[in-house]
């Protein structure tokens, strides 16, 4: 991975050029930004400039992922061989994962291991390492570089070791941390990093480089890259026809139809309960993405209502559902609040709340907010 192969993000790009070939690279560095905006490749073709400019064969093994200067750390989770999970103990999965599509996001890493029902974190064991790691002199090139991915799921105990080797690193060793947000980061850790925000990726962007790659029919490219919305993974799976929202259309569309029935329908609090039991026994790392997907399918359904259909996107009809119907009852006099008490669940389920009692309280909101009528003036 060279800047060349990152996607979009120029300014970016040329910046971190720029102070590579300055000799001003900062000890410490956080990329933030959403799935699919290119900051975990951003990464990598940052490391690569640095630790081997132009020579050929340290770069085969950075794309290889095993320059012996090159360190990673990412969110593990135990398993059934892995009672006490760090990040080395995954490092062959982790090389595989980030081979096939270093845009892909946590909860694909996640679904890789195939423990979506698991919420992945950066362990006490991983700062032991980075510290143990920082104290050995480079072995090849003039840089140790330490790339931790997710950071925001490094818990406080983690943090707080990691506090001094962040400030003070060593003068031949490098730090880059990545997040998709800002939020879930301590403030001390913050407070040490030089943070470069990362834009989504644009439609033209998306629309070139799915021409590029794959040859397809300009209008198809076109589509995608509205559908994408700004994420190069989501553009990936649906240029592949891998339709990961499927199952997540099932999810949204038993969920609506329910809380349309609970007006005149007895039974369809017992059928919310169900429903949230389901969603209840997924991973909480799905049940984001679900609620994600929930918002801005809302958002759509905004955009038809107020006759701006070429911002919606989204295609149900393979699923017996159509947007439109939906629109009328989606508006400003309600819009507001289902957009509250679905990012007030996101914000529940990151904290490990009762995804139970979670999904049960966003569901019976939504029975009486999508009933609600629109103020007409």
């Amino acid at each position: 991975m060279d800047f060349n192969s990152v996607i979009g993000q120029s300014f970016l790009k040329d910046y971190f050029q720029k102070i590579i070939e300055k000799n001003r690279v900062p000890h410490t560095q956080l990329f933030v930004g959403e799935e699919g905006t290119g900051t975990l490749p951003m990464a990598l073709a940052f490391a690569n400039r640095l630790l081997c400019g132009g020579h050929s064969n340290c770069r085969n093994k950075v794309e290889k992922l095993i320059h012996p200067d090159l360190h990673f750390v990412f969110p593990t989770v135990p398993t059934s061989s892995i009672k006490k999970p760090d990040s080395e103990s995954f490092l062959p999965q982790w090389r595989e994962f980030l081979t096939t599509n270093p845009y892909a996001g946590l909860y694909d890493w996640m679904q890789f291991l195939d423990v979506a029902n698991k919420q992945g974190q950066i362990r006490v064991a991983d700062a032991e390492h980075i510290i143990r790691k920082t104290a050995v002199k480079p072995f090849e090139a003039g840089y140790k570089i330490f790339i931790i991915w997710m950071v925001e799921k490094m818990n406080t105990e983690t943090a707080n070791k990691l506090l001094k080797i962040l400030e003070e690193p060593p003068e031949d060793t490098k730090f880059i941390l990545i997040a998709e947000k800002t939020d879930n980061i301590l403030p001390t850790i913050l407070s040490r990093c030089q943070v470069h925000q990362f834009n989504l990726i644009s439609i033209e962007e998306i629309k070139n480089e799915l021409l590029k790659r794959f040859g397809i029919e300009p209008a198809q490219a076109v589509k995608i890259a509205h559908q994408a919305n700004g994420n190069w993974h989501k553009a990936l799976q649906l240029v592949l026809n891998e339709d990961t929202d499927d199952s997540f259309q099932k999810l949204f569309i038993e969920w609506v139809r329910v809380a349309f029935l609970a007006k005149s329908d007895k039974q369809a609090i017992a059928k919310l309960i169900i429903w949230s039991e389901k969603m209840a026994g997924a991973g909480r790392e799905t049940q984001k993405q679900f609620l994600e997907f929930a918002l801005e399918t809302f958002r759509q359904a905004l955009m038809i209502n107020y006759q701006t259909p070429s911002l919606a996107y989204y295609d149900f009809s393979k699923n017996g559902f159509d947007l439109k119907k939906l629109a009328p009852f989606i508006h400003s006099n309600n819009i507001k609040e289902i957009f509250k008490f679905i990012t007030d669940a996101i914000y529940h389920i990151e904290r490990n709340a009762n995804a139970k009692l979670v999904f049960l309280e966003l569901s019976v909101n939504l029975t009486k907010l999508i009933h609600k009528k629109e103020n007409i003036l």
